[in-house]
């Protein structure tokens, strides 16, 4: 019968590249057009834009082995050390670990990742049961790489899977991508926004993408996010007039693209990479840990051993 995988972002795609490694059949689903999760880029203006993560961290060997081929591809490129951290009337840096990006939008990474793999996209998955059963058809084991309260819809209230996934807040965001007819900003790779009512991060998508394109991503609080959630483009002018407070860019974007995530990322965090169940049901992805790309690929990666050690080849 082999494995499903519900889910087609790095976690999930990670469980299945490392699945399949081991001998173990693998096929993954997933609702959308497209693989990548929160890893989102949209093509808007002839050009990747991202509209999920911002960037990735490299700390773990393993996944340094990955991102390093990532490089020699041309697929990802080290991008800045150094976050601006703004406030009302301020301007201070930050420093930090290297944060990396990817040319082609981090969509492109999953998408390297997912080459060669069983990957049905486009599909609705409606209940996953004990078993463990897909809609009714029954596999060795599950995998929900999502978000907790996504994978909560899927699972019976009263299985041991449910019970992982109740009692944590998620975090809601909207993406903001604005394009100009030229750069109206200092030099800025990105900014983490303290304190605001309106604004948590400000990236500059030319500067992470290398092509210098006159293009900033905005990312709202969790409350602007709740105030807007049924039309998040209610939330472009708020967000717009506090990027000009912040860094005085004062001539209006030629456009604009929102994008709701309502769970974008969980408050806190666990202290175990993944849950995997008698029954059959795991769980993965960057809510086991702390909410990062490389999280969610550790977490991937390592459900995938667990389970070839369960059930193997």
């Amino acid at each position: 019968m082999g494995v499903v995988v519900v889910g087609a972002g790095m976690a999930g795609v990670a469980c299945a590249v490392e699945l399949t490694a081991a001998g173990v059949p693998v096929r993954v689903l997933d609702r959308g057009r497209a693989v990548g999760g929160r890893m989102a880029s949209r093509r808007i203006e002839g050009r990747p834009v991202d509209i999920g993560a911002a960037y990735f961290t490299v700390r773990d060997p393993e996944f340094a082995e990955v991102v390093g081929r990532w490089r020699s591809a041309g697929l990802a490129r080290p991008w800045t050390s150094e976050l601006a951290v703004l406030g009302d009337a301020s301007r201070e840096r930050s420093a930090g670990p290297v944060r990396w990006a990817a040319p082609g939008g981090l969509r492109s990474l999953v998408r390297d990742l997912a080459s060669g793999l069983d990957v049905t996209l486009e599909h609705e998955v409606a209940h996953v049961g004990p078993g463990p059963v897909v809609d009714g058809e029954p596999a060795d084991i599950v995998v929900l790489a999502m978000p907790d309260p996504q994978a909560l819809q899927l699972v019976d209230p009263s299985s041991a899977a449910a019970a992982q996934l109740t009692g944590r807040e998620w975090r809601p965001l909207i993406a903001v991508a604005a394009g100009w007819e030229s750069r109206r900003w200092d030099p800025l790779p990105a900014a983490f926004v303290n304190d605001n009512p309106v604004l948590s991060l400000v990236a500059d998508d030319g500067d992470r993408r290398g092509d210098a394109a006159p293009v900033l991503v905005l990312h709202s609080t969790a409350d602007v996010a709740r105030e807007h959630d049924a039309a998040p483009d209610g939330a472009i002018p708020p967000m717009l007039d506090m990027l000009r407070r912040l860094l005085d860019v004062g001539v209006p974007p030629t456009w604009t693209h929102a994008h709701r995530w309502r769970f974008a990322s969980p408050a806190g965090k666990r202290e175990v990479d993944f849950h995997l169940g008698d029954d059959g049901i795991a769980l993965a992805g960057d809510g086991w840990g702390t909410s990062k790309v490389e999280t969610a690929w550790r977490s991937g990666t390592l459900l995938a051993r667990a389970i070839a050690a369960r059930i193997g080849p």
